[in-house]
């Protein structure tokens, strides 16, 4: 029986949108209210070396990743707020493997943002969880990929981010026997 391998670097798949549900809104709904624990259940007992290591040859380090949520949670937080309180915005792009390579992700120990994210998410979570339908059709405009996005897509998408991202290091300690 052979087996397909997993592609390190997408290890739950890419995203694929999903059309509008209360089932659906609730699965993703949780998955931000929750990731913060799930991420810091997956880093758990790592020590300075296995942050150190690299999800995969030519990826980021544990700690690149755990920062890299923050960082990238803390834009769709913004973004959310833009597009709930602006008509059809430009939401801002950012340089992601610039940031990681910056000296805050370098030397502030891991814990620092994973405190940030269970405050972070638990803000996001209250602005978004009661939303009415007609808000989730509210649209931003992606100016490097020249595309409108509905914040349904974009709860999609921070959904699979994060649950993405868990997946890098707990496939990690898996495969390392961690």
């Amino acid at each position: 029986m052979s087996t397909t391998p997993v592609d390190l670097r997408y290890p739950i798949g890419h995203y694929q949108p999903q059309p509008y549900s209360e089932h659906q809104k609730q699965e993703w709904l949780n998955d931000i209210k929750f990731l913060p624990q799930l991420l810091e259940n997956a880093i758990v007992n790592l020590d300075e070396a296995q942050f150190q290591t690299p999800y995969r040859d030519g990826g980021w380090t544990v700690q690149q990743v755990v920062h890299h949520v923050a960082d990238s949670h803390i834009n769709a937080y913004c973004r959310f707020k833009l597009g709930l309180t602006e008509e059809h915005p430009a939401i801002r792009p950012y340089e992601e493997k610039d940031w990681a390579l910056l000296n805050d992700v370098q030397a502030i120990p891991v814990n620092v943002s994973i405190t940030l994210l269970y405050a972070l998410h638990t803000r996001w979570y209250s602005a978004i969880a009661d939303l009415p339908l007609k808000a989730w059709e509210r649209q931003v405009f992606h100016p490097e990929s020249k595309k409108d996005m509905t914040l349904w897509y974009l709860l999609g998408s921070y959904s699979w981010h994060g649950r993405h991202h868990v997946a890098h290091i707990t496939g990690l300690r898996e495969r390392n026997n961690w």
